[in-house]
């Protein structure tokens, strides 16, 4: 997304880089004020709800400003970053990402009034906010002119929340149409932050340039709205009831002891949808443990097999194409349930999520078609899928229209979970790790290798009957891989 500022200017907003997300953060810049970028080249990194990304500018010029530091969150349909496309130098002395003020200039115009300043025309971006189509100078405020003593009184009594006129009896904030004065400065994305959070920014204390609020004014006013006392009245609340302070949250928080991690990016959007996920799909979790030696002697012999030469093969493959047989014997349970319409909605695919722990957090990638694939093929998928995750480069798409999903809790040391379902999904196959037990075999006490797996599932499209038919199936391929010839 790109806008002109002026005939050799061009502004480059922050993209919807996964579908319908509303927010990226910033990872890290790879150009600097003053660089020569070319079309096509990777500009930065930033991290969307579900995986980073690589930005691409699409033209060719002198980057002229960075409007953001490395690690933080923009609104989609943000500029970013500026280009001189003229083939001119970028000035000495430019605004640091913070130094910002042409960002403000359409948000700031007063509203009272219901009418739009002539002349001021606005360009349609991507999450309907306008842009300040010439100057980037900030236009007058309306309202009667004020001597120089009054409108300083006036500025200041504003930045404290209260109201400009010096007659008022009492320190409330008017409502903005009845006095005349414009809004108070900020940022769209800093006003939406403010709406969730249900502040009132005529109460904000601004700490930005040129009297802008930031995000950090809106968290700093949402933390005292919570307690039980307004802000005029905290010293006396706390000389009659000094018993309230440890309410307040910055009481509750040791900065020697504690630290506070910002949840965000892929951390924030697995918590959403997991909470959403458990508190909407009724789980069912049922358990099986099982002797895998013949699996694990199977695995021995195929990498031995010239048909995986140079392919990752381990007991997780085998415990894929078990589930995809099991799911092709029992295909009820590959179905999803659409609340709005009052459906069960079967499929006739399968895309096999893959749980995989990151840096970044827990992503679920998923392999399209599955069912399609053959042994090799799998092996393959499952390789470049690991391979990808890792590497923090698995992209917003392979992460969509799961279907199914398997998460390996073996790998540490766990004997096995009851795990959530992925949104959207039917089921989901925790494998818990594999160790040598006593076990009964063929009337004797042997040392097997033994796992335990728990599926769990949506109890509103899966009975019991259904599920434990397919845990028993997955549990009968592995004790007996001859049955993925079988059943196959």
């Amino acid at each position: 997304m790109t806008t002109m500022t002026d005939a050799s200017v061009r502004e480059f907003k922050m993209p919807d880089v996964g579908e319908g997300l509303t927010e990226a953060e910033i990872l890290k810049w790879y150009v600097q004020v003053g660089d020569t970028v070319t079309d096509g080249q990777v500009v930065c990194e930033v991290e969307t709800a579900k995986a980073a990304v690589e930005l691409p500018i699409p033209y060719d010029g002198v980057v002229r400003d960075l409007r953001f530091p490395e690690g933080t969150t923009v609104d989609v349909g943000t500029a970013i970053i500026t280009i001189d496309v003229s083939g001119g130098s970028a000035p000495a002395a430019g605004p640091g990402p913070a130094d910002t003020p042409e960002a403000v200039t359409a948000p700031e115009a007063p509203e009272v009034s219901g009418t739009k300043p002539e002349g001021t025309g606005r360009q349609p971006v991507l999450v309907g906010y306008g842009v300040a189509a010439s100057s980037t100078k900030r236009r007058p405020r309306k309202g009667p002119e004020l001597p120089v003593q009054q409108a300083s009184v006036a500025i200041q009594t504003e930045l404290n929340g209260h109201s400009s006129a010096p007659a008022a009896p009492a320190p409330q904030p008017p409502a903005p149409a009845a006095t005349g004065q414009s809004r108070p400065l900020a940022k769209p994305p800093v006003r939406k932050l403010a709406k969730d959070l249900g502040v009132d920014l005529t109460a904000v204390i601004p700490s930005g340039p040129d009297g802008i609020i930031t995000r950090e004014d809106v968290h700093a006013a949402a933390a005292p709205a919570q307690a039980p006392a307004p802000l005029e009245q905290a010293p006396a609340a706390q000389a009659t009831a000094p018993a309230q302070v440890p309410q307040a949250p910055a009481a509750s928080y040791d900065a020697a002891r504690e630290t506070r991690v910002p949840v965000k990016g892929v951390r924030k959007a697995t918590a959403q949808a997991m909470v959403g996920s458990a508190f909407t799909a009724p789980h069912v979790t049922e358990f099986v443990t099982v002797d895998v030696t013949r699996t694990l002697k199977l695995v021995e012999e195929l990498k031995q097999d010239k048909e995986f030469a140079g392919l990752r093969v381990n007991p997780l493959l085998l415990i894929a194409k078990a589930l995809l047989v099991a799911i092709k014997r029992n295909p009820d349970i590959n179905a999803s349930w659409d609340e709005a319409n009052q459906e069960i909605v079967l499929k006739h695919y399968v895309n096999l999520g893959i749980a995989a722990a990151t840096p970044r957090g827990l992503i679920v990638p998923n392999i399209k078609d599955a069912h399609t694939r053959t042994l090799p093929q799998l092996a393959q998928d499952l390789g470049e899928l690991v391979t990808t995750a890792k590497e923090g480069r698995t992209s917003p798409t392979a992460m969509q229209g799961g279907t199914v999903t398997i998460t390996n809790v073996g790998v540490f040391g766990v004997d096995t979970g009851t795990p959530i379902l992925p949104p959207g999904e039917s089921a989901i196959l925790a494998v818990g790790a594999i160790k040598l037990q006593p076990w009964v075999h063929k009337g004797k006490v042997k040392p097997r290798q033994v796992t335990t797996l728990a599926l769990s599932f949506d109890h509103r499209l899966i009975d019991g009957e259904l599920g434990s038919k397919v845990l028993a199936d997955v549990a009968a391929i592995l004790e007996q891989p001859k049955k993925l010839i079988t059943w196959a």
